[in-house]
């Protein structure tokens, strides 16, 4: 496998990187990534994951593309209404880059389907909108050992992780699951959706970029991941912090 001319032009700022360089940037190209959700999160992160020059992306949602979306979910607009979610996102991905391919999964993950699913990819990004869905995903990734970085969406706040609870960190002990963080979903209603509590639209774009990174740096391997570190964004007071797990 080897980069077109039409590639090395694409690329050129990853290949003069000292930390990407062409090796890292041929572990993109032969890279699969399975990313849940293309919506406020899904909408940045498939958008540099495809300029990225991610091999394969696999997308994986049952919604269609709503006026209301388009505030914050910048991929899909407004002649994508009505549309399946997947088809809007695997359009503008294919804009952006041709040499990605697009696995596009029009369906709802549960315990039956989602083993055989994760299975196929190297790194899983869950940009999912409901707590059954990312506990599912966490523990699935973490059977399956395979790396999994997870946002979550407030209001003005937000949060990213980085999880492989399948290694051992420095010090010799197993890494933290999802499950360390929070041993257990709120019981439902506990937690307003975004249509009922409202989100800062240009919110989810900061996350799902930083969750590209994150997808990035574990397929290239530069800099140290967000492993039993949490990054908590604070949009009101403009705060970033990490705190350790």
């Amino acid at each position: 496998m080897a980069f077109s001319d039409d590639e090395i032009e694409r690329y050129a700022r990853h290949i003069v990187l000292r930390d990407v360089g062409g090796p890292g940037q041929m572990k993109l190209k032969r890279a699969r990534v399975l990313v849940v959700g293309a919506g406020g999160l899904g909408a940045p992160l498939l958008a540099y994951l495809a300029a990225a020059g991610v091999g394969v992306i696999g997308l994986v949602d049952d919604d269609t593309v709503s006026l209301s979306n388009l505030q914050r979910q910048v991929i899909h607009g407004t002649p994508d209404i009505g549309r399946a979610k997947t088809d809007s996102a695997r359009d503008a991905v294919n804009r952006i880059n041709p040499h990605v391919t697009v696995e596009t999964h029009a369906l709802r993950l549960d315990a039956d389907n989602a083993p055989a699913l994760i299975r196929q990819y190297d790194v899983v990004a869950d940009g999912s909108d409901n707590f059954t869905t990312r506990y599912l995903v966490a523990d699935v990734c973490e059977a399956e050992r395979k790396p999994l970085v997870a946002g979550a969406l407030g209001q003005f706040d937000a949060s990213v992780t980085t999880l492989r609870p399948f290694e051992t960190g420095p010090d010799g002990q197993p890494n933290p699951s999802y499950r360390t963080l929070f041993p257990e979903p709120p019981p439902p209603g506990a937690a307003p959706t975004c249509a009922e509590a409202g989100i800062l639209g240009a919110l989810p774009g900061v996350i799902g970029s930083l969750m590209a990174i994150e997808v990035i740096r574990a397929i290239v391997g530069f800099g140290e991941p967000l492993v039993g570190r949490m990054l908590i964004v604070d949009t009101l007071t403009m705060r970033f912090e990490t705190i350790r797990y």
